[in-house]
């Protein structure tokens, strides 16, 4: 494996959640990135590498030039709590990246990381089934080199309170040490590197990280 032998543009969606934020932070200062493009609902801190557009995930504007990047990162992820309905879930956690993957390849995108979820399994339980229908849908557009992080409970500070994993995290960390390691929370810093990585790094194909490999 090589890295990129020149400074590349990247797009970034989700910027604004738990591992967004890592992510962001990690590519501004990451010299191989000449810019980050992350599209948001509100905007960000002001960064000289940074391109903001403000947009709405339900209308993406197609013909948007910043479409036109050398990888892409997806950390869009919400709950059905959240999201209101079952529906609204599979849009932000499905269709968005989809939707986002493609304009993204036809504008000549060629490496795409996606953060999913560990179990991700069409055979599985909604959420799962949705995970692994995101991955399906973004392996279909047949990036030359696409990377699937699949984490187990991300330990991290969110700015929404998710209760069911707030009280996973809690348990967990008692126990941590009788949790199995595939089952064990992970840092959002850790998914972040992995997914920056994923796209930095030359590789062709599909490569997916499990959550025991990104634990410390």
């Amino acid at each position: 494996m090589t890295h990129f032998n020149k400074p590349l543009s990247l797009l970034l969606v989700g910027a604004t959640g738990a591992v967004g934020r890592q992510v962001l932070t990690l590519a501004l200062a990451d010299p191989r990135i000449k810019q980050v493009i992350a599209p948001t609902r509100r905007p960000l801190p002001n960064h000289e590498n940074l391109y903001n557009p403000i947009i709405d995930f339900a209308h993406l504007p197609v013909d948007a030039s910043w479409w036109n990047v050398d990888a892409v990162i997806c950390t869009l992820g919400t709950t059905i709590k959240a999201a209101g309905s079952q529906l609204a879930f599979a849009a932000v956690d499905r269709d968005f990246p989809i939707q986002v993957a493609t304009l993204a390849r036809a504008a000549g995108a060629t490496h795409f990381a996606l953060n999913s979820s560990l179990g991700a399994n069409p055979a599985g339980n909604f959420y799962l089934r949705t995970k692994a229908e995101a991955e399906a849908g973004i392996r279909n557009i047949n990036y030359p080199s696409f990377t699937i992080v699949r984490p187990s409970l991300i330990d991290a500070v969110r700015e929404e309170v998710r209760l069911g994993e707030k009280t996973g995290l809690i348990v967990a960390r008692i126990l941590r040490s009788l949790v199995p390691l595939h089952y064990r929370p992970v840092k959002a810093e850790r998914i972040a590197f992995a997914l920056l990585e994923g796209v930095l790094i030359e590789q062709s194909g599909e490569c997916i990280i499990e959550s025991e490999q990104l634990q410390n």
